[in-house]
């Protein structure tokens, strides 16, 4: 009997489970890097530079005409009423015509801003959401193990709408209150530098609530992201488990474990609504009565004939467009809070990088000379981030086309084993070698094409049965997939479907059953005709029946291939040619599987223990 395997030592580690480590209190704490949030939206906005110069100067030029009204009226009454008086209606022509003009000028310009701005929302939208897409599926497999999936779903849909709608609504709003405001304090600096700085002076308290509101609601709407995606995720759980729900009756426990999240969701919204409407209500106290002292103090300076009653006129209704956008500017900071807490989220989410990075130098594989490859793990230790070590320091020689069974107890370190094989996760300390290359200094292409794993899920995505089959090889012709499918055992069943290959299965394979989504999922595998073939309980899902098939047409598909079987079934076992036995990371017996059965061992014992049972 030969062995790979670095023998037990006293003092080893205490027994280890397999098992990820528990998810972190608050899953939304995906760190945000210093200047990340700045960052993206410099490089969301980079690329639209021009068409944002159009639509900042076209706004300007609306401004401009919008402010231009109470302007002319004042024109009209102290200049052109009195000339018409004097038989000149040239003058009150001249203004009528300037008013008509700019109010005409200004909807269209306003409507050449809204579509282009349209239009480059349109494109920010649908590049960051491609880009957390992109992004989600290159991020390590223990990213996705710790985080739910509905954290990212949040991320591509309620916080991208919170950006959205910054985009198309508030920053519009931003930009005509900003302008309106500059227009309209300078004009009333022309008009009257006294009332004019009278009237600035209302700006102080106007910030000073201002920036009470931005402090406030900055926590409030933090608070709202996080009650947002856990409602996303508490809804997406439940419904992906519904059998299990409706099996187990969980539905009155999940009404109420939702009633709390969904509560904490209503209550984040209930206080950003009482944040805006405390804004108003202060900031349209203030400006109502400081439009009321201007208005005093503007009255009594036209009684000294110290200031003419057109220019009254045009500062009262300067006033009001200058404090009328104050509920516009509630609105944009509202947008502003959700769309920046939305962004700090999304950021933190695009800044993680994988663990299992790409090489910076990409090694090639030699050239195979045969269907498998050699496999060795050289001094292989792996430790979850809690720091439990799940795998000691490893050694195992796997030679090309031998087929390996690992068994042993659960928490023994089996999957541990597959999932740095299929280099879902990189070691902590030594190295995994295919031919003798380092799997870390293989491209990501290069590396699943010759590394392929079944896992006991077989997932099946929506699509048809041949869609699914050629999932690894998208470019195998029909007879090739119907090919794989005979030689896997799958061709009769799915033959007998509705439309053959062209059969939809529906979201996660629903039409078909686990055992034939597992034939499904080995046809797939053996069309990517991958060097090295990793099982890890692929074969869990099968009837009796549907396992001797599989077993049958495995051994000749698998002949001259590397393959590692991961199985708690030892009917599995009988076509390996090599059997491992592992315990707490280690391995404690190797040989085929008649001299393991022959033995007084561990493997000795489960199987005669698995014999009794078949009796």
């Amino acid at each position: 009997m030969t062995t790979t395997a670095e023998p037990t030592r006293a003092g080893a580690a205490e027994p280890v489970e397999e098992e990820l480590p528990a998810p972190p209190a608050d899953e939304e704490d995906i760190p945000v890097p210093p200047g990340a949030p700045r960052a993206l939206l410099r490089s969301l906005l980079g690329p639209h530079r021009a068409r944002i110069t159009v639509a900042m100067v076209v706004i300007l030029v609306q401004q401009a005409a919008l402010q231009s009204g109470p302007l002319l009226v004042a024109v009209a009454m102290d200049r052109g009423i009195p000339a018409l008086r004097d038989d000149d209606a040239g003058p009150l022509i001249a203004v009528v015509a300037a008013y008509l003009f700019f109010a005409l000028l200004s909807p269209v310009l306003q409507w050449v801003f809204i579509k282009i701005s349209a239009r480059v929302n349109q494109d920010i939208v649908l590049e960051l959401r491609g880009r957390i897409f992109r992004h989600a599926q290159r991020l390590s497999l223990d990213f996705h193990e710790r985080y739910t999936s509905g954290r990212i779903i949040s991320r591509a849909t309620s916080d991208i709408d919170a950006l959205r709608e910054l985009l198309s609504e508030g920053l519009q709003e931003l930009l005509t209150v900003l302008l309106s405001v500059c227009y309209i304090s300078l004009l009333l600096v022309v008009l009257d530098w006294r009332l004019g700085l009278v009237s600035l002076a209302a700006f102080l308290p106007l910030a000073l609530i201002a920036h009470s509101f931005r402090t406030r609601s900055r926590r409030v709407y933090r608070r709202s992201r996080t009650s947002a995606a856990s409602l996303i995720v508490r809804f997406t759980e439940t419904m992906n488990g519904i059998r299990p729900v409706q099996a187990f009756r969980r539905e009155k426990a999940n009404d109420a474990a939702f009633a709390v999240v969904n509560g904490q969701s209503a209550t984040a919204t209930a206080d950003g609504l009482l944040e805006i409407a405390r804004y108003v209500g202060l900031s349209r106290a203030t400006a109502n009565l400081w439009t009321t002292g201007v208005v005093v103090l503007g009255a009594y300076l036209v009684v000294d004939d110290a200031l003419e009653l057109g220019v009254l006129t045009a500062f009262a209704l300067y006033l009001r467009r200058l404090f009328d956008p104050i509920d516009q500017l509630a609105m944009f900071l509202n947008s502003y809070q959700s769309a920046a807490a939305a962004l700090e989220k999304i950021s933190g989410l695009l800044a993680h990088e994988p663990t299992v990075a790409e090489p910076a130098e990409p090694a090639e594989l030699p050239g195979a000379t045969g269907k498998g490859r050699e496999v060795s793990f050289e001094g292989t230790r792996f430790t979850y981030r809690t720091g439990k070590e799940v795998l000691p320091p490893f050694d195992l020689l796997i030679p090309a086309g031998q087929t390996v069974a690992v068994v042993g107890a659960t928490g023994a370190g089996k999957s541990t084993v597959a999932k740095l094989l299929a280099r879902f996760y990189d070691p902590s300390d030594g190295r995994i070698r295919l031919d003798g290359v380092d799997l870390r200094e293989l491209t990501t292409p290069d590396l699943r094409r010759g590394v392929v794993m079944v896992t006991q899920e077989s997932f099946l995505f929506s699509g048809t049965v041949a869609e699914n089959i050629a999932l690894g090889r998208p470019d195998a012709t029909r007879e090739e997939v119907e090919q794989a499918a005979r030689d896997i055992g799958a061709y009769e069943f799915v033959a007998a479907l509705p439309n053959g290959f062209d059969t939809d299965v529906r979201k996660r394979g629903g039409r078909i059953s686990a055992g034939q989504r597992q034939l499904v999922a080995f046809a797939r595998a053996l069309l990517a005709d991958p060097a090295v073939l990793i099982l890890d309980e692929a074969t869990s899902s099968l009837d009796v029946p549907g396992e001797q098939a599989v077993q049958r047409a495995m051994r000749t598909v698998l002949a001259g291939r590397t393959a590692v079987i991961i199985a708690h079934r030892l009917s599995t076992v009988e076509i390996a040619d090599r059997v491992l036995v592992m315990d707490q990371g280690r391995i404690v017996e190797d040989g085929s599987p008649q001299e393991l059965i022959s033995g007084s061992g561990r493997f000795a014992a489960l199987h005669r223990a698995w014999r009794d049972s078949l009796v």
